[in-house]
């Protein structure tokens, strides 16, 4: 993996990071919703729904996999990073791709906007029904094949919102590190 990136897991609040970006687990309309796309989008006020709301007129919302920029309104974060993962039908419907697809394209959208540090929550895991420990070792797996070939952003900080899905996080990558 790049020495030029850090990866970091901590305990907190996606909405209190002080990263250029944090990442948004959206649902395809981009109009907020519940769990994490509901708190950042309470915490970043009107400007980011109203931004989502462009982004529709522009596009029709968002695909799973895919991701979309908008300002990040009132939050520390300059920027969120919008993505939508997939939900959870029993891991046999392409889930493991589109999860994988959901981090590198914020990634590479981050890498294009010339953002230096990002936050990501665990994609899919609220009410998508994802299983944590499936998704942790997807997500681990995308930041370190996207580590090994850029330099940017070079912050990559996974925000866990409980001690559970921290140490899930932190197995993941510490098995991904052994089997390199």
């Amino acid at each position: 993996m790049s020495n030029h990136i850090r990866v970091e897991f901590v305990l907190g609040d996606i909405t209190k990071q002080d990263t250029d970006a944090i990442v948004n687990a959206a649902n395809s309309s981009l109009l907020g919703g519940g769990g994490v796309d509901g708190a950042i989008h309470r915490a970043g006020g009107p400007q980011i729904l109203q931004e989502c709301k462009e982004i529709r007129s522009r596009q029709g919302g968002c695909p799973t996999g895919q991701a979309v920029i908008t300002s990040g309104g009132n939050l520390p974060a300059r920027y969120v990073i919008h993505t939508v993962g997939p939900v959870w039908h029993g891991g046999g419907h392409g889930e493991a791709a589109l999860l994988r697809e959901s981090y590198l394209n914020c990634l590479r959208l981050a890498r294009e906007k010339g953002i230096k540090s990002i936050a990501f929550p665990s994609i899919s895991t609220g009410a998508y029904r994802y299983p944590v420990e499936q998704a942790a070792s997807i997500a681990v797996a995308a930041v370190r094949e996207f580590a090994d070939n850029h330099d940017l952003p070079g912050q990559i900080r996974f925000v866990l919102f409980n001690d559970r899905h921290l140490a899930v996080y932190l197995a993941a990558w510490n098995k991904a590190a052994e089997c390199q």
